[in-house]
């Protein structure tokens, strides 16, 4: 049986209890929160180890909600949102959160995806020291640390494995299918435009730090991490 606790966020007390019901089933402990003040409350009190976080929230919105929640913890966030549109996935990714369903959804599929995180997320803890180092630029994938000239960055998890399976693999260039497959799983329901969204926000970390390594775009194919001799 799996074990650890989710904390499910949203206004909809039907979606709620609906979400409870399979997830126990699994074996998981939930917590429920039906607006974004409670969540932030409750986040602090049962400190769980994956969010179902709901968008359209009173109190506090599901963005804000993920902000206060990534100031302070890399905690797996999972978004909910009846809005399908590119900008509402993009803006919640760049906020840190890991993973979107999008409404009305199938149980099944969000029971995959919170089993697919936590065996990513899992692997840190069992795994040997995964570290790799450049000039101004260090990635552990142990503990999840990235530092930019001796300097710790907060990174969310998937930029992290992100970063970290690029630069294990320096000049080799990836398309973005792979990169989904190898990186978020051969379970992950998403499409290669969340590849973008995390480059562009490793870019905004990385730019400028060495001349001696980049983040390349291979247009029309995908992405390296090109050292120079």
């Amino acid at each position: 049986m799996a074990s650890g606790k989710i904390l499910i966020v949203d206004d909809d007390r039907n979606i709620c209890e609906l979400l409870r019901l399979y997830i126990e089933k699994e074996g998981f402990e939930t917590a429920i929160a039906n607006d974004g003040k409670a969540a932030v409350q409750m986040f602090d009190a049962v400190n769980p180890d994956l969010i179902l976080l709901d968008i359209m929230l009173p109190e506090l919105d599901g963005w804000q909600v993920c902000r206060e929640i990534r100031k302070k913890s890399q905690c797996p966030i999972i978004m909910l949102t009846a809005k399908g549109e590119v900008f509402d996935k993009v803006l919640g990714l760049e906020l840190g959160a890991d993973d979107y369903v999008v409404k009305p959804f199938e149980t099944k599929e969000v029971i995959a995806r919170i089993n697919a995180v936590l065996r990513r997320m899992g692997k840190k803890e069992t795994a040997q020291t995964q570290e790799v180092s450049y000039e101004n630029l260090t990635i552990n994938l142990t503990n999840y640390e990235l530092k930019v000239k001796g300097v710790q960055v907060d990174t969310p998890p998937k930029e992290m494995e992100l970063i970290y399976h690029l630069a294990s693999n320096p000049n080799r260039v990836f398309t973005r299918d792979q990169l989904l497959d190898e990186v978020w799983g051969f379970d992950y329901y998403g499409d290669s435009r969340t590849v973008d969204v995390h480059v562009k926000r490793l870019r905004e970390k990385l730019e400028g730090v060495s001349d001696k390594w980049a983040l390349k775009t291979v247009w029309g194919v995908g992405y390296k991490f090109e050292v120079k001799d």
